[in-house]
């Protein structure tokens, strides 16, 4: 069987934790943010996990990370 190629556009934005979940970073979070409450600025600042229902297939793009 041929090896997969890793897509490289998932790969640099998103990390694989200890557990095998992935981190990805928040939206929304680069520009306009005079509008944007400080509280939402500070939680957007933070990353956050994939969801369960996108995991699969997340890991078809990330095969070898």
């Amino acid at each position: 069987m041929p090896k997969i190629k890793t897509n490289r556009g998932a790969a640099k934005r998103l990390k694989r934790t200890g557990s095998g979940r992935l981190k990805r970073s928040r939206a929304f979070g680069n520009h306009i943010l005079t509008k944007k409450a400080p509280k939402r600025k500070q939680r957007l600042a933070k990353s956050a996990l994939v969801d369960k229902a996108d995991q699969k297939p997340m890991d078809r793009l990330l095969p070898y990370k």
